[in-house]
């Protein structure tokens, strides 16, 4: 078969006309946008010391956490545990002022912010059983008191340790006194 010269030279042309509309186009590169220039502050203030919103007139402290409030607050007097006698969960003269104290703080603005836990504990004498009811009966007085006192007692639950976490480890009188108590322990934010 003879292929006819004139066919060639035609193919050719059409390959040299077609070939650049084949080729793949190079992407088109778009400049990056121009730099933004951001306006002079109008006042004297140097930018990164200018408020960022509407100015509060009263700073804010950083929120403690339950446990730095707990030690504060113990610090200060403001917040404190009430002790019993051996084999009692009645309140002595010296609880009723402590709880007294205890419930105006936890009326004031700093104290109403919190929620409370009253455990009720034991010294070692006695049995497990008897002092786990027996630090129940010390948690419940205490807040019965002070829910007398005009706190809510929805913001306080109670809990009996018996014995089972003393304050004190000797086996002597002073040390027994130190155990039989009920603590109150921030657990919360209201």
């Amino acid at each position: 078969m003879k292929i006819d010269r004139k066919w060639i030279v035609m193919a050719a042309l059409l390959a040299f006309v077609l070939a650049p509309a084949c080729a793949k186009k190079e992407p088109e590169v778009i400049p990056p946008p121009p730099p933004v220039t951001e306006k002079a502050p109008l006042t004297d203030v140097e930018p990164d010391t200018a408020p960022a919103g509407p100015v509060d007139p009263v700073e804010k402290k950083p929120e403690m956490s339950l446990q730095e409030a707990q030690a504060s607050f113990e610090g200060q007097g403001l917040l404190g545990d009430v002790f019993y006698d051996f084999d009692k969960y009645d309140l002595r003269a010296d609880a009723r002022e402590r709880l007294a104290k205890n419930a105006d703080f936890m009326k004031s603005a700093e104290g109403s912010a919190y929620t409370f836990t009253i455990e009720g504990h034991c010294d070692e004498r006695g049995t497990n059983e008897y002092n786990i009811a027996l630090g129940q009966s010390r948690s419940t007085t205490a807040m019965d008191y002070i829910a007398s006192l005009g706190v809510s007692r929805g913001r306080f639950k109670t809990i009996s340790y018996g014995e089972e976490r003393p304050f004190c480890n000797d086996s002597n009188e002073g040390c027994w006194q130190k155990n039989r108590r009920a603590r109150f322990v921030i657990t919360g934010r209201s």
